[in-house]
């Protein structure tokens, strides 16, 4: 008996974990996957974090938070109001240049699907928005401070419930330095810097129409 209690409190599920430190479960999953949570797969192949781990993000929770949105904060979300037309199509937006970002906001809020558009400065921070809300559509810069678009990507893309998510990079690397730098999927498309808004639209519409098939059909 005594054994097992030790046993217990040296990891946790991802569940249990979520509970714990108050986020998503999905959450729990990218930051064990980027690293901000020590965490080990079974044979069965289910994922146990260390409650060590825990336990420094609940003491330092700054550590894995995002700041609170505002003027000191790289991450913002912006929704275009209209009683009449729905907010269920979500764009995140990863892009450590501010104005960039500020552009971004500006241009999608235009967009036909009126969606609603989150932005974020780093990969860490986008994982955490990952986590807590599932976008329909990424738009994901490469050359990142902290976690790199490949490693961020490499991230998203191990957690199934984020494997259907639609992922657009737009980079200023031409195609030779992006094959030199990592590896993505043939399913992700790749466009080049200065933004290409017009085909960034086109694609949102096209997966806004997929999208809204799907839901209505659950």
């Amino acid at each position: 008996m005594d054994s097992r209690k030790k046993v217990l409190k040296t990891f946790c599920t991802t569940l249990e974990a979520a509970k714990i430190l108050g986020v998503a479960q999905r959450t729990v999953q990218l930051w064990a996957e980027s690293g901000l949570l020590e965490a080990w797969k079974t044979s069965g192949g289910h994922r146990r974090i260390t409650r060590q781990s825990i336990e420094r993000l609940l003491l330092n929770p700054s550590a894995a938070a995002p700041a609170p949105l505002g003027a000191n904060s790289s991450a913002s979300e912006v929704v275009v109001t209209d009683a009449s037309t729905p907010r269920s199509f979500r764009i995140l937006v990863v892009e450590d240049d501010t104005n960039l970002r500020k552009l971004y906001e500006l241009n999608l809020a235009l967009w036909s699907m009126r969606p609603a558009v989150t932005t974020a400065g780093d990969g860490y921070e986008a994982l955490i928005l990952l986590g807590n809300t599932k976008p329909d559509l990424l738009i994901v810069d490469l050359n990142l401070p902290g976690m790199d678009g490949f490693r961020m990507i490499e991230t998203i893309r191990s957690v199934p419930e984020l494997s259907d998510m639609v992922i657009v990079v737009v980079t200023g690397m031409d195609a030779a330095e992006v094959r030199k730098r990592g590896t993505l999927a043939p399913d992700i498309q790749v466009l080049p810097k200065p933004v290409p808004f017009n085909a960034l639209m086109q694609i949102a519409e096209q997966v806004a129409l997929k999208s809204n098939i799907k839901k209505n059909a659950l």
